[in-house]
């Protein structure tokens, strides 16, 4: 994820000149975020390979290991080190334009960030909501009512359903009463 620096990795932000120094004026604070974004992604990414190495190394325990493997091993950590103090220079610099271009602007209130109907509507809104409510208690009202005829229904089929467990006993007795 290579992102291109935004006024240089070591610079200060008016180290340029010409061109370049005019497209780093024109950036929005959008694609500022998106630039911090992504240095954020790639600071997690380096620091996630700085762990990798040092949970790779071996610690100096007396143990003998081949001095060429820690070079190579230490020169890699060095230069991860290196770009991650570079990386986070950057987010720096994407950190100040961000407030720079952010400073003259007045903090909107959160209450004019919420959307309301007007009067006029509320109105209607109101009457739309109380026929929601009529409509809902009735439909409340013949739900309770069907509960109702399904627990008699519910108790006139267990009757029955006892009367036909005594009537078969009372055959089973009477067969087993002839035999």
């Amino acid at each position: 994820m290579s992102t291109p620096p935004l006024a240089g990795a070591g610079m200060p932000p008016g180290a340029f000149s010409g061109p370049q120094a005019q497209a780093a004026r024109e950036v929005n604070t959008a694609s500022l975020c998106r630039i911090g974004q992504e240095t954020v992604q790639d600071i997690v990414f380096r620091t996630m390979e700085i762990f990798q190495l040092l949970r790779n190394m071996q610690l100096p325990n007396g143990v003998t290991y081949h001095t060429g493997t820690y070079q190579d091993r230490l020169g890699k950590l060095q230069e991860h080190l290196r770009q991650l103090s570079i990386l986070f220079r950057k987010l720096r610099l994407v950190y100040d334009k961000c407030n720079e271009n952010c400073a003259g602007l007045d903090p909107i209130p959160i209450e004019q960030l919420i959307p309301y109907v007007e009067e006029d509507g509320s109105k209607h809104d109101d009457r739309g909501a109380a026929s929601q409510l009529r409509f809902a208690s009735e439909e409340r009202r013949e739900i309770m009512e069907v509960n109702k005829k399904l627990k008699l229904k519910n108790q006139q089929l267990k009757q029955i359903m006892d009367q036909l467990r005594n009537l078969i006993w009372d055959i089973n007795a009477m067969l087993a009463m002839r035999n």
